[in-house]
C-alpha cells in the first residue's frame, strides 16, 4: 500500500525544526506530501510562512497547527495538536506566549540540572532563541550539552550518539535531569484549541505511555475531556501498537490522523516525510481530509 500523501506533524526553526516554515512546506512538498500541517511546540509564529509558501507552491494544502506540551496527573509531559486553529486569534496568542514562558523557566530549571550532575552546556543557541522570543523545549537544552567538548569523554563513556540519546537518557519523565512544567493541564489546552476553532489530538500515545492499557484508559478519558483524535499512524509505532490506537478511535468515535513528526532531514529519528505505515487501516481524519 503507498504510503498515505498526508502528514500532520512537522517542525520547523519557530520550535525546534532544522528548517524555517516554508522550507518544511518545500521539502513536504517534494516528499510527495499534499496535506501538511506544521505543529511547533507552543507556538504559531511560523504558520502564516508556511501557509504563504503553500499558496506559492499550490500544490500542497497546510492546515494551521500547534503541538501542546501539557501536564496530566499520572502523566508530567503530554503532547496535543490542535489542527485547523486561528492563527491569529488573540487569546491563542496570548495563552501561548504564557505557556512559552513556563516552558522556559523548565528549561533552566533542567540545564541547572544538567550542571548540578557534572555536564556543561554550551548556552549560545538557547540565549540566541530567548533574545528572539523564540521557544526553548528539551532538545535545546541536550544540544546545549551534547555540544560542550568539556563533555566529549562522557559522552563517548555513556554511548550517547546524538543530542537526542543524550535527551532519552537525561531529559525524559522519571531521568535526573527532568523538571516538570506547571501548565497546561489538558483540558487548558483541549479549550484553548477549540476556541480558536480546532480539533484536538493526543499526539503519538506510545511515545509518552508504553502500557497499552494506560493508553487504552488515558485515550477514554482524554475523549471525555474533549479530545477529538488520536495519532494512530506514526513513525516507529508497530502494527500491534496501531492496530491497537485504531481499534479504540473506532469504537470513540474519534479521528485517526498520523505523521512522521518531520524535524530537519538530518534528524535521527524524525527526518523523513511520510515515514509512517497505516498497515492498510483508513485513517479517519474527518475535517482535516
Amino acid at each position: 500500500m503507498p504510503s498515505p500523501t498526508f502528514d500532520l506533524q512537522a517542525h520547523s526553526t519557530a520550535s525546534d525544526g532544522a528548517l524555517r516554515p516554508a522550507e518544511v512546506v518545500r521539502a513536504a512538498w517534494l516528499a510527495g506530501v499534499r496535506t501538511l500541517s506544521l505543529t511547533d511546540h507552543d507556538t504559531v509564529d511560523g504558520v502564516q510562512e508556511a501557509l504563504d509558501e503553500a499558496a506559492r507552491i499550490g500544490d500542497i494544502r497546510v492546515i494551521p497547527g500547534i503541538e501542546i506540551s501539557v501536564i496530566d496527573g499520572l502523566h508530567a509531559d503530554l503532547h496535543v495538536c490542535g489542527y485547523l486553529v486561528d492563527h491569529r486569534a488573540p487569546a491563542l496568542v496570548a495563552a501561548l506566549a504564557e505557556w512559552r514562558a513556563d516552558r522556559a523557566g523548565r528549561a533552566e530549571r533542567m540545564l541547572a540540572a544538567l550542571h548540578e550532575l557534572g555536564w556543561a552546556t554550551d548556552d549560545a543557541e538557547i540565549e540566541a532563541r530567548r533574545a528572539q522570543g523564540l521557544s526553548i523545549g528539551r532538545p535545546h537544552v541536550a544540544s546545549a550539552a551534547f555540544r560542550h567538548p568539556l563533555n566529549a569523554r562522557r559522552i563517548e563513556a555513556e554511548g550517547l550518539r546524538t543530542a537526542t540519546d543524550l535527551l532519552v537518557a537525561y531529559l525524559v519523565e522519571g531521568a535526573p535531569a527532568y523538571r516538570t512544567r506547571t501548565r497546561p493541564s489538558i483540558e487548558e489546552a483541549v479549550a484553548l484549541i477549540h476556541d480558536a476553532g480546532g480539533v484536538a489530538v493526543w499526539a503519538h500515545p506510545f511515545w509518552d505511555v508504553a502500557d497499552p492499557a494506560e493508553v487504552r484508559v488515558t485515550l477514554e478519558r482524554f475523549a471525555g475531556l474533549g479530545v477529538d483524535g488520536v495519532e494512530a499512524f506514526y513513525v516507529g509505532f508497530t502494527e500491534e501498537q496501531t492496530s491497537h490506537l485504531y481499534a479504540q478511535a473506532e469504537r470513540l468515535g474519534l479521528l485517526t490522523t498520523g505523521s512522521a513528526d518531520f524535524h530537519g532531514p538530518q534528524h535521527p529519528n524524525f527526518h523523513e516525510f511520510r515515514a509512517f505505515d497505516t498497515y492498510g487501516l483508513v485513517p479517519r481524519l474527518g475535517p482535516l481530509a
